[in-house]
């Protein structure tokens, strides 16, 4: 399958019509959540999220309980699951054509979730997650609409949305991720075994393998060693 990345710039109803005359397969609207408090002891349930809008299809909604459950897989953190609309966020993705997601994957105001955002791993991690979500959704490729929450819009040109614990801005590194997955996608990337076929191995050789279905997500504990399936 072949993907193409469509850039949404402008307002957000803008971006939206945009990528119905586009054609394009599928809408992600890429965003950061915060809390105003950034004492850490009161950041410690921060989750993952997603956002569909009030009439989001069943597409949508499944599409955002994959990704949020394997974000929160991923970096060890809860799973706040899908929110939907009428809420914040609803006016973002309202007017899409196709299926639509705004991602809130982790919290910058915590300062351990903002120094995986900020770092070259963790932006690569949230990627890949947003790559393979796209792949298993919409595996006969065609033209993704990328939005970069915040920026880019013509009624506030100079939001930037939440600020970043330690420093930064919520919409630099969500931009800086979708960078990333654009170009997995576009260049094929391999991201994780094609047959869903986990395999332990030990000094080079194949000691036991798992067959996977396609929904399984695979997360490792290093505090108890126990690899989890399911």
């Amino acid at each position: 399958m072949t993907y193409s990345i469509f850039w949404l710039k402008g307002d957000y109803r803008d971006r939206q019509l945009a990528a119905n005359a586009e054609g394009c397969v599928c809408y992600l609207e890429h965003h950061f959540n915060a809390l105003a408090n950034d004492d850490p002891d009161s950041q410690r349930e921060n989750k993952s999220l997603c956002i569909v809008g009030g009439n989001a299809s069943q597409t949508s909604k499944n599409w955002a309980a994959w990704f949020t459950r394997t974000i929160a897989a991923e970096f060890g953190i809860g799973d706040g699951g899908v929110l939907v609309g009428p809420r914040r966020g609803d006016f973002n993705l309202r007017y899409t054509s196709m299926p639509a997601i705004l991602i809130e994957p982790l919290f910058v105001s915590d300062p351990t979730q903002a120094a995986i955002a900020k770092s070259e791993d963790g932006q690569e991690r949230i990627a890949r997650v947003i790559v393979e979500s796209i792949r298993r959704f919409f595996p006969d490729g065609g033209a993704i609409g990328f939005s970069v929450g915040h920026k880019y819009k013509t009624s506030n040109p100079h939001d930037r949305g939440a600020p970043v614990f330690g420093g930064g801005t919520e919409a630099e590194l969500a931009e800086e991720v979708l960078h990333r997955a654009a170009r997995m996608l576009r260049d094929g990337a391999q991201i994780g075994d094609p047959e869903r076929v986990l395999r332990v191995t030990r000094n080079g050789k194949v000691i036991a393998q798992v067959q996977l279905d396609a929904d399984d997500i695979v997360a490792w504990n290093p505090c108890t060693e126990t690899l989890r399936i399911g």
